[in-house]
């Protein structure tokens, strides 16, 4: 290992927000853990009581290890190559990280772990794709939405959800998915909104130009941004 190597333990804007949401003594399972960034360093800052570092890739969670020796931190760590939860029971964490995957992929991994609907275990999820659809099967399956944090790098616009199982279940139209009463308070949100309202007005107009486009389709896409235009409204009323 290198001094860069050292360094590059400081995190990323998205990977800090999560670990903002991280409760101080907290057991903490990190799911996708990658190089294991976000736990080794809220063990070094001395936020975790224990933590789980899981990955399906052997590379990534080698060289997970190797940064957890190179920080003397390999004995507050448990490495486990598995996918999603399968490796951790739900007595071993009170919170959840799973970060930097697809919407799709992350509610798969709490499909196959149904004890994480019961509302022990807090939920911090971070979508790289297909968020609306996130949230829509998140609510039809009794989880709450309690936070949402809006974070910038570069020019992407990342999303992080704080969930909780045991709540009322809502079935919603996926349009209708595209905002949420946590996003609006989010600081951050008018940006991430006005961004997303551009990038579905261009998807609106590509599927106008289409000649296959079903009328359903276009009536949904304009459902979509119909709720982006509203919520966008509403936040700057509020501002």
């Amino acid at each position: 290992m290198t001094e860069r190597t050292k360094e590059n333990l400081n995190l990323t804007p998205r990977l800090q927000a999560i670990a903002d949401r991280v409760p101080e003594g907290a057991r903490f399972a990190d799911i996708g853990t990658d190089h294991g960034h976000l736990p080794l360093w809220l063990l070094r800052e001395g936020k975790l009581q224990t933590a789980i570092a899981c990955d399906l890739r052997e590379g990534p969670l080698d060289h997970a290890r190797e940064n957890a020796k190179f920080h003397g931190l390999s004995d507050r760590v448990s490495f486990r190559l598995a996918a999603g939860l399968d490796a951790v029971n739900a007595d071993e964490c009170d919170t959840i990280s799973i970060a930097g995957m697809g919407g799709e992929t992350i509610t798969g991994i709490l499909e196959d772990a149904t004890w994480t609907m019961q509302g022990a275990h807090t939920l911090l999820l971070q979508p790289m794709t297909m968020l609306p659809q996130l949230r829509q099967w998140l609510w039809a399956h009794g989880y709450m939405i309690s936070e949402e944090i809006v974070c910038q790098e570069g020019k992407r616009f990342y999303v992080i959800l704080t969930a909780q199982g045991r709540g009322e279940s809502k079935e919603l139209p996926l349009a209708a998915c595209y905002v949420s009463d946590a996003l609006l308070k989010a600081y951050g949100a008018q940006e991430y909104l006005q961004a997303l309202k551009e990038r579905e007005t261009y998807a609106l107009h590509g599927m106008q130009a289409g000649a296959k486009t079903l009328p359903d389709e276009l009536s949904e896409q304009r459902e979509i941004l119909k709720h982006i235009e509203t919520a966008l409204e509403a936040i700057t009323c509020h501002s």
